[in-house]
């Protein structure tokens, strides 16, 4: 949607307040649109929160907005609202950022969720999503049964481990906490019943964490007879025979691992210490039971190197088993401890504070070692070519992407290769994936799941 409409849309809505959620990519955009819609005379106050803000905080209050909130805004969201109607001193509301007498004022972070009833589901006391305000029609996903209507939904917030390239010490999600499995499944109940969603995509960071939580999950959808797929994201060694074949048989049709890199040395340096033979085991299990997987691998962390980046390649060469496989390039985003080490030049060096810079596919913010931006775009569309030029891997891709998909891949792996021979066509066909300033491409579009 652009500018002009969502101004539009503002103006003649006429909102009391209006809030914006911000991620590092895209923070510009959201700095955009504020101030265009008070260029426009909208008058209403102007909020805005996400990961972005929790992490900057200060920093994130520019001229254009009035509120900023960090944190998790649950309940902060409901008590500004509350106390901005009535006219009372917002000093009161725990997790807010806003300006008082022309200085910034900061109520600090807002109280943890609690288990106020004393169940172990402090996620079940909030509402859910207001769907009824999107127009769901337009929410369609790639599955198994042909582009069905999808809907995001979580069954728990957190991940406790602690990478380097994840924010989650300064985001205050290493706590793990869920929602009970019975309001889990009446959401999808009710979802189906609206608006006749039929794929649900769990946007938990590790939905097999908590084997008996997924486990009870499962039996609840398969008790009420809900004819649904599912997928989501998880660690390879928290996968098992068993554990899947009650998952299929709920109706998950795709899952996605992060291996990030297979350098020993490198995984220490990541704090990723999943042994590397459970992604062979973690594939082979899957394709058992029919379940499209997928491989994320992220080059340009602290000690990468051309050998390590062609190390991962030779392993995924000769892994039949791993059907598909992304190459992202780390990016340092702010909060994680891989910033600070670029900020700091220990192995990596960070070249730029732009953050709409600040994307996986095409473009890169960091020189590591002796490579360079460039060197990492061409390696990553080297990864790209090593993975899908092998012809076993053909129709996964073609069963994922359907046929004129497929052929588009096909192409662009041609494309580079012959890029690399001919360096005037270099680009030709590399252009989608390069992404521009929106985040756009083909690879950013095929980049389905979480780095784990």
């Amino acid at each position: 949607m652009s500018l002009e409409k969502m101004i539009a849309m503002t103006q003649e809505v006429g909102p009391d307040v209006i809030g914006l959620t911000a991620f590092t990519p895209f923070f510009h955009i959201n700095v955009s649109l504020a101030q265009g819609l008070k260029n426009a005379g909208v008058k209403a106050p102007i909020a805005i929160g996400g990961p972005h803000v929790t992490i900057v905080e200060e920093k994130a209050l520019q001229p254009m907005f009035d509120y900023a909130f960090v944190g998790e805004a649950e309940k902060s969201w409901p008590t500004f609202l509350d106390y901005f109607e009535g006219g009372k001193d917002l000093s009161g509301v725990k997790g807010i950022i806003f300006r008082k007498n022309g200085e910034i004022c900061s109520t600090g972070r807002p109280d943890p969720i609690d288990d106020h009833e004393g169940r172990g589901y402090p996620l079940d006391q909030f509402p859910l999503p207001a769907r009824h305000l999107l127009k769901m029609n337009l929410y369609k996903s790639k599955t198994v049964n042909g582009r069905q209507s999808m809907t995001s939904i979580q069954t728990t917030r957190g991940c406790p481990w602690k990478c380097i390239f994840c924010a989650s010490d300064k985001l205050d999600t290493t706590r793990v906490i869920q929602r009970s499995p019975r309001s889990v499944v009446d959401e999808m109940k009710a979802v189906i019943s609206e608006f006749g969603v039929q794929h649900f995509y769990f946007i938990d960071d590790v939905l097999t964490m908590t084997k008996e939580h997924i486990l009870e999950i499962c039996d609840l959808i398969v008790e009420e007879g809900l004819s649904i797929t599912f997928e989501g994201s998880t660690r390879a060694n928290l996968v098992d025979d068993q554990l899947m074949r009650r998952l299929v048989h709920a109706g998950l049709t795709r899952i996605s691992f992060g291996l990030e890199t297979v350098d020993s040395e490198m995984r220490k340096t990541m704090k990723k210490q999943i042994p590397l033979e459970h992604y062979e085991k973690a594939n082979r299990i899957c394709n058992k039971h029919g379940v499209e997987t997928l491989n994320s691998v992220m080059i340009g962390l602290p000690g990468e190197t051309r050998e390590t980046i062609r190390k991962t390649m030779v392993w995924l060469s000769t892994a039949r088993e791993v059907k598909q496989a992304n190459f992202a390039i780390a990016v340092p985003y702010p909060g994680t401890e891989f910033h600070e080490m670029a900020r700091n030049g220990n192995g990596v060096n960070l070249l730029t504070e732009d953050f709409s810079e600040y994307r996986r596919y095409g473009t890169a913010v960091t020189k590591v070692g002796e490579l360079g931006p460039e060197d990492l775009i061409e390696l990553q569309n080297e990864g790209f070519v090593s993975v899908y030029s092998a012809p076993w891997r053909w129709i996964p891709m073609l069963r994922k992407n359907g046929l004129l998909g497929g052929i588009l891949m096909l192409l662009r792996v041609v494309s580079l290769v012959l890029g690399r021979v001919f360096p005037r066509l270099k680009g030709v066909f590399t252009s989608r994936s390069s992404g521009d300033k929106k985040g756009y491409g083909l690879a950013e579009h095929s980049a389905r799941g979480k780095a784990r």
